[in-house]
């Protein structure tokens, strides 16, 4: 970008903008710089509407503010199509900038009347004629150096005048001819200087030729010079259109792989889960095998001779059981609801003639000093016998906590043949659970462990509820 910017300076000092020469980028402008660029330009395009704006940013902030969307709206109107108001004068970003600058450089006129104003002279004359042979010389093909012929090059450029031919002459004189042939590495070298001499005297002699029309050669040259640098600046205004759309592009495949890779990584993740997966699955079944081993074991030490009559009468006898269990808790359940139903009906009755004698009390507690104090023991009363209700409920729950822990002791006892003896055919007698020693007296302790924390806060809450009654029980 920074030939670009050079460029863009050079044609904005052609003109007639101020520009300084510390300043090398559009980085560098200014302001006031950008506001008097953008006055010169358009007064050079299109003089009605430069003319009635100032080149000048004025102090107040009003006024910056009119001359910016005067200047947006100008060009606006020259054509340009980017998006411009005030804030791009004002607050201008450096692309925003080249962008329009180019713009208003591509539309500055390029006409013949501009050589009309070159200056006059021999040296104006030689840069023109300068200029014009360099353009003449762009213009035809070039010729790799292996591919050319140097006796036709002179042939097209015509016989050399007198005083070249004669530094010729004494150039050879001082390279006499060898009698015995050299080497043809010398003779490469010798063709090769030669060939770069005749080179450097063929330049001498073209720039010779255009010294009599130096003014008119430096003016085609300058020309030039302008050409070459509004063709840069239109290819690079050709540049940044080409730029946007490709930037967009990237910026969209440059997503897709980030896209690609998060979904990428969470397949990885997938897969990682399903092996742990199947790690823990193929753990659980060899723990299954090994079980099924021990089962099979266990199955093989029982004895064969037992009866298959005995254990469907004992399977019988489990059912008749179950079923007498289940119609228990059956009528247990039953029990259980009415007792509920009266408790809640017991409760919501407590509750109302609680609130009819609160505010019954309350209304004479106004006005009696003993009232009051009967409405405070009555309030009392309700919350210590509110509390006494939950701690009785509180000991159920934990009396039903003991059964169950006693049963699961009771359960968890070792039988009488031991973890080891042959199993007979099940009885009524022989409901117990056998259990190796080590599990069994883990089990006894934590047992214990239990019912000694579980007596200990119920003592705690025996004690708790004595207070409460006692507590309700003073006057």
């Amino acid at each position: 970008m920074d030939e670009v910017d050079k460029i863009l300076i050079h044609s904005l000092r052609l003109s007639g903008t101020q520009v300084p020469e510390e300043v090398q980028s559009l980085q560098e402008f200014t302001t006031e710089l950008i506001v008097e660029s953008v006055v010169r330009c358009l007064r050079v395009i299109h003089p009605s509407l430069g003319t009635s704006l100032s080149h000048v940013l004025p102090p107040g902030m009003s006024a910056r503010f009119r001359i910016g969307t005067s200047l947006a709206q100008a060009c606006q109107e020259l054509g340009y199509q980017g998006e411009v108001g005030y804030q791009t004068f004002l607050y201008s970003s450096e692309p925003e900038i080249r962008r329009l600058l180019l713009f208003l450089v591509e539309k500055l006129p390029r006409d013949d009347a501009e050589d009309a104003r070159q200056p006059a002279g021999k040296s104006a004359g030689l840069l023109r004629a300068i200029a014009a042979k360099i353009k003449e010389e762009l213009g035809t093909p070039w010729v790799p150096p292996a591919c050319r012929t140097p006796r036709l090059q002179r042939l097209q450029v015509g016989p050399p005048p007198p005083q070249i031919q004669t530094h010729v002459s004494s150039q050879r004189a001082l390279y006499p001819p060898h009698s015995r042939p050299s080497p043809r590495a010398g003779l490469r070298q010798q063709r090769l200087a030669l060939g770069g001499r005749e080179q450097t005297l063929q330049v001498k002699s073209r720039a010779l030729e255009l010294l009599p029309q130096a003014e008119n050669n430096l003016a085609k040259l300058q020309l030039l010079v302008e050409s070459s640098a509004q063709r840069l600046v239109h290819l690079a205004a050709q540049w940044e259109t080409r730029r946007g759309p490709l930037m967009d592009q990237y910026r969209h495949l440059r997503a897709a792989r980030h896209s690609c890779q998060l979904e990428s990584t969470r397949r990885v993740s997938e897969i990682q889960a399903l092996h742990e997966r199947g790690r823990s699955a193929a753990t659980e079944a060899r723990r299954k095998e090994e079980l099924c081993r021990q089962l099979l074991t266990e199955l093989e030490s029982l004895p064969k001779d037992v009866s298959r009559a005995a254990y469907t009468q004992r399977i019988l006898e489990i059912v008749g059981n179950i079923r007498k269990q289940k119609e228990e808790i059956t009528k247990i359940l039953s029990a259980t609801r009415a007792l509920q139903k009266e408790i809640n009906s017991l409760t919501g009755k407590l509750d109302r003639t609680f609130a009819v004698t609160d505010e019954l009390v309350f209304k004479d507690a106004k006005r009696d000093e003993s009232v009051r104090k009967a409405y405070k023991y009555l309030a009392a009363l309700h919350e210590n016998c509110s509390q006494l209700i939950q701690t009785i409920e509180d000991a159920g729950a934990i009396q039903r906590e003991i059964r169950d822990l006693e049963e699961q002791v009771r359960v968890a006892g070792v039988g009488p043949g031991g973890w080891g003896a042959p199993r007979g055919p099940p009885s009524s007698s022989t409901e117990g659970v056998n259990m190796p020693p080590q599990i069994e007296s883990e089990g006894a302790k934590k047992t214990l462990a239990n019912l000694e924390r579980i007596l200990s806060d119920y003592r705690a809450l025996r004690q708790e509820n004595a207070a409460l009654l006692g507590r309700s029980r003073d006057p």
